[in-house]
């Protein structure tokens, strides 16, 4: 019976993932999984001729699988050949996939603080490592991929070959060093990311949380000071936080994003403490750069700024730093920044002039009570007004049933069952990632059934990030009853997250994923049609 074998590859699947939990595995970094039939063949690889919709929305850590898959000229290893291959992404997450088929195109924003700085004809510098680059240049930028006039970015490679949470500093001694000489070279504006409360926040490693937020304190007197001495205006703020919160109240380790308002504090040589700074939401900060500078807010920027009836003392040049995942926790054993030594961040915060921001929920554009995300807060940073995010576009799309009617999704099907081929869904086991939800590629089952296609098959991204570690197979149970309602598709495969959506140029990773997915390498997990 048709819905048996629906379950029976979820069932297959998830056995799979509690051997390789046996073996010290866990969710995020799960090795590949393909389910094989009775003769042990792989069951749903992807084939030329066939349809893949790509069910992920956020856009850096999807680049690189999307690459392998519709860059003829793809460099980084060999591929089958899989010309007439179609390839549907849901958001355009890169300019170089502007050809691509995508279900929901975006609206490239319009009047970033970096457009306005560049047709101010103003130096500018971003860096960070690579770990959060995307975030101050794309994502920052307003969508685009190609810096302004004027612009200069710097990525820094982030570690790679050890876990993050042996090495808390990640690569913020060069980043401290790049800024420092940016410094010295008198930009006009300088934003930097320092990534490790983010990074570090998504441990369990309770030792590297407070040794992180010791680091980054190291390293923001540096910067800060240098920049005094050379008479910026340093604003200092987090994307959304993280690190903040160490534990849940059931003693477990907490590595997710919270709601928790951030920081903003402003250090100018210029001024004093009295200086009154209103509280508000990131996309207010944009406005107060502008103001720093000199130059008029766009037109299109809803932000004000937080410092009202400044006197900047003329035309000043800004560094701008994101602390990522540096949320305002409470001053308890349970806060890695109370507990850590942090005598620069502690003067800050007593010294200077600072208040409160919001970088959650419909504050950034995000659904109401929704933890923040870097791409998010990074995007409202920039633009200087509030961005609506993919994941309320898709749920708007949902709930309005535009979504079924998508023209790049009905045509995909369409020609799947012209060619008589196969539709492929990749997509993330979670309810509410901000790279993708499983109801996305359920929707898609629902619209592939109404429209009399059958051969869909399901191959799923383990999250571990957004979902507990070891939660897996109770997804995959879950996924299987609701794959049962609807009445078609396969669950045919199963990889970590941290494998297939890497976003530092591992493509090492990148290959175990596309092996999987096109040839069909992996443990196997034998489908038991005797059940």
């Amino acid at each position: 019976m048709k819905n048996n074998i629906l379950n029976r590859g979820a069932v297959a699947l998830a056995q799979g993932v509690r051997s390789l939990y046996a073996g010290g595995q866990t969710d995020y970094y799960l090795d590949p999984l393909v389910v094989v039939d009775e003769r042990s063949d792989p069951v749903g690889r992807i084939k030329d001729g066939d349809s893949v919709i790509f069910c992920c929305r956020r856009g850096e850590r999807e680049v690189e699988l999307t690459e392998a898959f519709t860059d003829p000229n793809f460099p980084n290893f060999d591929r089958l050949p899989l010309d007439n291959l179609k390839f549907v992404i849901f958001t355009l997450y890169h300019e170089k996939f502007k050809d691509l088929p995508i279900a929901f195109a975006p609206t490239r924003v319009q009047g970033t603080l970096a457009e306005i700085v560049s047709g101010a004809g103003l130096s500018q510098l971003h860096i960070a490592e690579s770990e959060k680059f995307a975030h101050v240049t794309f994502f920052f930028n307003g969508g685009n991929n190609q810096p302004y006039g004027g612009e200069d970015d710097v990525s820094i490679p982030s570690p790679r070959g050890v876990p993050f949470d042996q090495k808390p500093e990640l690569s913020l001694p060069e980043v401290t060093r790049q800024v420092v000489a940016g410094i010295g070279k008198n930009y006009d504006l300088i934003v930097t990311n320092f990534a490790n409360g983010d990074v570090i926040g998504h441990t369990a490693n309770n030792d590297a949380k407070i040794k992180c937020a010791q680091i980054v304190d190291r390293s923001l007197a540096e910067v800060v000071e240098k920049a005094r001495s050379a008479g910026y205006v340093t604003l200092i703020t987090a994307d959304h936080g993280n690190l903040e919160e160490m534990v849940k109240p059931d003693g477990s380790p907490h590595m997710a994003h919270t709601a928790n308002l951030v920081p903003f504090v402003l250090v100018d040589a210029e001024e004093h403490a009295s200086t009154s700074i209103n509280d508000g939401i990131l996309a207010d900060i944009a406005p107060t750069i502008l103001s720093a500078m000199g130059l008029p807010s766009s037109s299109s920027m809803n932000g004000t700024s937080l410092i009202q009836g400044h006197d900047w003392h003329g035309s000043r040049h800004v560094l701008l730093i994101i602390l990522d995942g540096w949320g305002i926790g409470r001053s308890d054993q349970a806060n890695p920044i109370f507990l850590a030594s942090t005598p620069f961040w502690d003067d800050l915060v007593r010294k200077y002039p600072g208040s409160k921001l919001k970088a959650s929920g419909d504050s950034v554009g995000l659904k109401n009570g929704k933890a923040g995300n870097s791409e998010a807060g990074h995007l409202n940073l920039g633009a200087g007004r509030v961005i609506l995010q993919d994941d309320v576009r898709l749920d708007m799309a949902l709930n309005d049933g535009s979504f079924f009617t998508n023209e790049v999704f009905l045509e995909t099907i369409q020609e799947v069952k012209r060619k008589g081929t196969s539709l492929h869904l990749l997509g993330l086991l979670s309810e509410k990632s901000s790279h993708g939800s499983i109801d996305y590629p359920l929707a898609l089952l629902k619209m592939a059934r109404d429209n009399d296609l059958e051969l869909v098959f399901l191959h799923l991204i383990f999250d571990g990030r957004s979902t507990q570690n070891g939660s897996a197979p109770a997804l995959l149970a879950n996924l299987a009853t609701r794959m049962n309602e609807i009445g078609i598709g396969q669950v045919v495969s199963g990889i970590g997250r941290g494998i297939t959506l890497d976003r530092d140029g591992d493509y090492s990773k990148i290959k175990k994923a596309y092996d999987l997915l096109v040839s069909g390498i992996g443990t196997p997990c034998q489908i038991n049609y005797g059940a």
